[in-house]
């Protein structure tokens, strides 16, 4: 499970951002280092919110 940098509270916040124009970073916790590999990944929120993304060089570049 992935994570952005900022804790978003809500999937809308997420996507207001995004929207915006802002650069949102994603990391991965745990032995495995905290790189998130490019391709399609799965985010979580503090809230038990979840978001499906594509992620490339550690930054979001799609929502769905």
């Amino acid at each position: 499970m992935a994570y952005t940098d900022k804790n978003y509270k809500t999937k809308k916040a997420l996507k207001e951002d995004f929207a915006a124009g802002k650069e949102i970073t994603v990391y991965q916790p745990g032995p495995f280092g905290s790189t998130v590999a490019d391709g399609n990944a799965t985010i979580e929120g503090p809230h038990k919110w979840y978001a499906a993304v594509t992620v490339k060089n550690g930054v979001i570049t799609k929502i769905k």
